[in-house]
This record gives C-alpha cells, structure tokens and sequence, in this order.
C-alpha cells in the first residue's frame, strides 16, 4: 500500500521560503514518477516540479529558478525548496507518484504525464504567501 505524506507547509510572507517534504512509504522502487503539484482555491490542479526515474526535473514555467525538487533515496523522502515566494504561490501543495518503466521515463515525461496519470496522492500541505 503506497501512503504519501506532505509536511512542510505554513503562512510566509512574500519573498520567503518554505521546504516541503513528502514522505513516501509502500515501495521503494526507484522507477516511479515524483511530482508536486498545487491547487489554488477556484483553480484546477497544476503541476509544479516532477522527477523522471533518472532523477531528472522539469518544472513549471512559473516556478523555475525558484523552486527545486529532489528525491532521498535513502529515506524515500521527496522535497521541493521554494525560494523567493509569492502570493501566486499560495496554494494547497499535493505530492504524487506512480510507477514508471522503460526508457521513456525520462527527458520530462513524469511532468509532461499530468495529473490524471498520477495513482497515488498525499492529502496536501497548505502554503499561504501574504503580500
């Protein structure tokens, strides 16, 4: 049974920074997809950062230069810094995975998947950037 859990979350005001941690527990197969991912209130569930099986980001336009995502083997613990906030950013943020074989899981296909091809989903941590 694949459990996620988000923490890491909290009330920053612009221009800070915050570290989430997702913290994964039911596999540890290193041939998953690693995303986060957030959802605004009125808005539907976008993508933020997502790791390929070879531990390769992609990351959403809006994000880039910001925020970093990074996967602890060792822990099976996954992370997204998020430097340099704004109340755009304010969101509720999701961490998901789903297994991934093959070549192909590289070159950004674990952001590029989406959300509806993500199995498995914590139950979120609440991020609140004040102006």
């Amino acid at each position: 049974q694949v459990q996620l859990v988000e923490s890491g979350g909290g009330s920053v005001q612009a221009g800070g920074s915050l570290r989430l941690s997702c913290a994964a527990s039911g596999y540890t197969d290193p041939a998953y997809c690693n995303g986060w991912f957030r959802q605004a209130p009125g808005k539907e569930r976008e993508g933020v950062a997502a790791l390929d099986t070879d531990g390769t980001p992609t990351y959403a336009d809006s994000v880039k230069g910001r925020f970093t995502i990074s996967r602890d083997n060792a822990t099976n613990t996954l992370y997204l810094q998020m430097n340099s906030l704004t109340p755009e950013d304010a969101a509720m943020y999701y961490c998901a995975a789903d297994p991934c074989w093959g070549p192909y899981c590289t070159s950004g296909y674990c952001y590029t998947r989406g959300v509806p091809n993500y199995g498995y989903w914590g139950q979120g941590t609440q991020v609140t950037v004040s102006s």
